[in-house]
């Protein structure tokens, strides 16, 4: 049986670490909600493939939209999504038997998509390959299901770290965006989660008693993200504000004092 931990840590902008269990949910679903109504995220009727991950930001993702059903005024289907990526000591089956636990539906997908991405056949990124390998086959499973949402459980600081990767490493000012076209419209991948801190999201994990499953890819940690994670994590300590500047600046975006293409 694979060993679940239970411990959650880490420290952004706000500290959310005495704030209690029910408020934290109160404050999590506002901003949900928040994201959901400025970007028309959900309709009526619609069928929503939701990629678990088992990391805490995918459950958190979940259990919002879970809890928020019974409370709104339309309906939407949840169709949970892992697509494990074949390492040995995976958790596919913890989380699934997790999921069904909390009355989910779920579709574990088998693959050797982080074996193939770390063998010698990949001289290029592992996690570039991997990741692009799994998102193909999250839309081919939502093509399945009749969905034509996807729910991704990026967050904030996902938001301006990938500003901040564009920017270093790809010479270009942009990010992941609350709602994003593909194929023509057919799908829309929808990231509810846009207006939500991680420490908040750490702080519900806690509450929730979140397993978490530990991730067995050899590149886990060792990623040009964690290193702007870090450095992010240091400008953060210096000045309370950096952060909310940073994520304000991309709807405040002066072009008149930006150079000509």
């Amino acid at each position: 049986m694979h060993k679940l931990n239970y411990s959650v840590a880490g420290r952004s902008q706000v500290d959310h670490r005495s704030v209690p269990a029910n408020r934290t949910h109160k404050i999590l679903n506002r901003a949900v909600g928040k994201a959901l109504h400025r970007y028309d995220m959900i309709e009526d009727g619609d069928r929503i493939a939701v990629g678990l991950s088992g990391g805490k930001d995918s459950l958190c993702l979940m259990q919002i939209l879970s809890d928020r059903l019974p409370k709104i005024p339309i309906n939407y289907e949840l169709f949970a999504i892992y697509i494990d990526p074949g390492f040995e000591k995976g958790f596919g089956s913890e989380l699934k038997a997790y999921a069904m636990k909390m009355g989910y539906d779920i579709r574990v997908e088998s693959t050797d998509y982080g074996i193939l991405a770390h063998s010698s056949k990949n001289r290029e990124n592992p996690c570039f390959l991997c990741s692009r390998l799994r998102r193909k086959r999250i839309f081919e499973i939502a093509d399945e299901l009749g969905c034509s949402k996807i729910a991704l459980g990026h967050h904030k600081d996902d938001i301006i770290e990938t500003l901040l990767l564009n920017m270093f490493y790809a010479g270009e000012i942009s990010t992941m965006v609350p709602l994003q076209p593909f194929f023509k419209g057919r799908f829309k991948v929808i990231r509810p989660l846009a207006f939500v801190d991680e420490d908040l999201i750490k702080k519900f994990a806690k509450q929730n008693n979140f397993p978490n499953f530990v991730n067995p890819c050899p590149s886990a940690g060792h990623s040009k993200r964690k290193e702007i994670k870090d450095l992010l994590d240091r400008l953060y300590k210096s000045n309370s504000k950096i952060k909310g500047n940073i994520f304000n600046s991309m709807t405040n975006v002066r072009t008149d004092y930006l150079l000509k293409p």
